[in-house]
C-alpha cells in the first residue's frame, strides 16, 4: 500500500520547484488564543497544549476515544531461541473489544537475549502483515492480510524490506510490531470492519468522528497497555516509529498519548511532519482526494484554503514536547517535502525551549546523511521513500543519545 510518487510521475499542477512556493504564515504555537503568549512550560502544558491538541481533532484526525476499554491480552506463542539464539520472541493477541473476540490485533515481538533487564523497546505498526517482516519461519500468519490468503506464506516471509532487527537486537533493543489492517483496512470501506464500527459502542464515538488515521494511533496505544504488563519489557523507554501514512498515525499516537518516550516520523508527509501551508509536493487537497477516510471530514474544507488552517503540522511536533522527536526526510521523496518536513521542526523547536530541551540547534538545512539536532532530530537521507538501514541505524543511535 504505501508508495511515493516519482517526479516524472507527479500530477498535474504539482509543485517541486522551491523558487515557486508562495510566502504561507505559519500560527505561533505560543500565541494563546486570548492573544498573550506562553510564558512557561506549566502554561504549554496546561492551557496551550489542550488548545492545540482539540484544533487537531477538531480539523484533522477526529477525536481520539479516550473511554477506558476492558481489554485483555493472550500470548499465543514464545520462544528463547529466535533468530539464531540471539532473542526472544512472543506473539502476544490483543483482545480490543470487551466479549468480541473477532476484534483483536496480533503482536510480534523480539527482545534481545543480551539484556538481563527489561529492555527498551521499538514500536512499529507494519504494512504487509508481521509475517513478512523477517523470515523466522515460526511467526503466525496475519489473520487480516489480505495476501495470506492469496500467495503461498513462504513466499511472502521477510518481504518487506523496511525491517531491521536484528541489528536493533544487537544494539540491545527490542522490536515489537503488528499490521495495521488489524485495527482498520485501508481503503475507503475498511472502517465498516475496522474499530471505527467493531468498536463504536464501546468507545462512546461513531465512526465519521474519526479517521482511519486515528484508528491506527489508538491500536499503537492498545499495544503499549500490553507493553507495560509485560516484566521484560521496560516501558518507560517505548520508542514509536512509523513510515508514511503510518508515520502520520505514530505522531498523532505520540501526541495523544504521552506514554510513548520517543517519537519517530519517517517520511510522514502531508498530514504528518511536512508544513501544510507550504505548496510543495502533497497537498491538503490532494492526500483528501485520494485518501479521504485518513481524516475527519472537517479537513477536506481546507483543500482549497489552507492559508484558514487555524493550525500547522509544526504544531502537531510540538505536542510531542518535552519527548524526543526524530523527523526524516529522502532526498527522492520530494512528494512529502523534505524542506517542509525540517522547517515543521525547526518551529516545533521553542516549544521545547519552554521546557529547557534544546531542538534542532539550527535553522539551516542539512545536507544529506547529516543528522542535525539534539531533543529534536533531523535527516535527509540520499534515496526514495522507504526506511532503510541507514534510518534504523540513526534512530537507533538516537535512542542511545536519550536513554544511556
Amino acid at each position: 500500500m504505501q508508495s511515493t510518487i516519482a517526479s516524472a510521475q507527479l500530477p498535474p499542477g504539482t509543485n517541486v520547484d522551491e523558487s515557486k512556493v508562495p510566502p504561507y504564515t505559519l500560527p505561533d504555537p505560543l500565541v494563546m488564543s486570548n492573544g498573550k503568549k506562553v510564558k512557561n512550560a506549566k502554561e504549554w502544558t496546561t492551557i496551550q497544549r489542550p488548545y492545540i491538541y482539540h484544533l487537531f481533532e477538531e480539523n484533522v484526525y477526529g477525536r481520539y476515544p479516550t473511554q477506558p476499554v476492558d481489554i485483555h491480552f493472550k500470548v499465543r506463542e514464545s520462544s528463547n531461541n529466535a533468530l539464531n539464539g540471539t532473542a526472544t520472541r512472543k506473539q502476544v493477541r490483543i483482545y480490543l473489544h470487551p466479549t468480541d473476540t473477532t476484534v483483536f490485533t496480533d503482536v510480534l515481538i523480539y527482545l534481545p537475549n543480551s539484556k538481563k533487564t527489561p529492555s527498551p523497546i521499538f514500536l512499529c505498526l507494519n504494512f504487509r502483515g508481521n509475517e513478512a517482516v523477517n523470515k523466522d519461519p515460526a511467526i503466525l500468519p496475519s489473520q487480516h492480510e489480505p495476501q495470506v490468503n492469496a500467495k503461498p506464506l513462504d513466499s511472502i516471509r521477510g518481504t518487506d524490506p523496511y525491517w531491521q532487527i536484528e541489528d536493533a537486537i544487537k544494539r540491545g533493543y527490542g522490536v515489537a510490531t503488528a499490521f495495521y489492517g488489524d485495527m482498520e483496512p485501508d481503503n475507503k470501506d475498511g472502517w465498516e470492519t475496522g474499530i471505527r464500527t467493531t468498536l463504536k459502542d464501546v468507545l462512546k464515538i461513531q465512526p465519521e468522528e474519526w479517521g482511519a488515521l486515528g484508528a491506527w494511533a489508538w491500536g499503537m496505544s492498545r499495544i503499549m497497555d500490553y507493553l507495560q504488563q509485560d516484566p521484560s519489557i521496560d516501558s518507560k523507554r517505548v520508542a514509536l516509529m512509523g513510515h508514511s501514512r503510518l508515520g502520520k498515525a505514530s505522531l498523532w499516537a505520540g501526541a495523544s498519548d504521552t506514554r510513548f518516550a520517543i517519537v519517530i516520523s519517517n517520511e510522514s508527509g502531508e498530514g504528518g511532519a511536512t508544513l501544510s501551508k507550504r505548496w510543495f509536493g502533497e497537498t491538503v487537497k490532494r492526500i483528501n482526494d485520494q485518501f479521504p477516510w485518513w481524516f475527519v471530514a472537517a479537513y477536506k474544507k481546507y483543500n482549497d484554503n489552507t492559508a484558514s488552517l487555524p493550525l500547522d503540522q509544526h504544531m502537531l511536533l510540538a505536542l510531542i514536547a518535552p519527548r524526543p522527536l526524530y523527523v526524516a526526510s529522502a532526498e527522492g521523496d520530494q512528494w512529502s517535502d523534505p524542506k517542509g518536513e525540517f522547517l515543521s521542526a525547526v518551529n516545533a523547536s521553542k516549544v521545547y525551549a519552554l521546557f529547557g530541551k534544546k531542538g534542532l540547534g539550527t535553522d539551516i538545512m542539512p545536507p544529506v546523511n547529516h543528522p542535525v539536532g539534539n531533543t529534536i532530530r533531523y535527516h535527509i537521507r540520499t534515496g526514495k521513500h522507504a526506511v532503510t538501514s541507514y534510518d534504523w541505524q540513526q534512530y537507533l543511535a538516537f535512542a542511545d543519545m536519550q536513554w544511556k
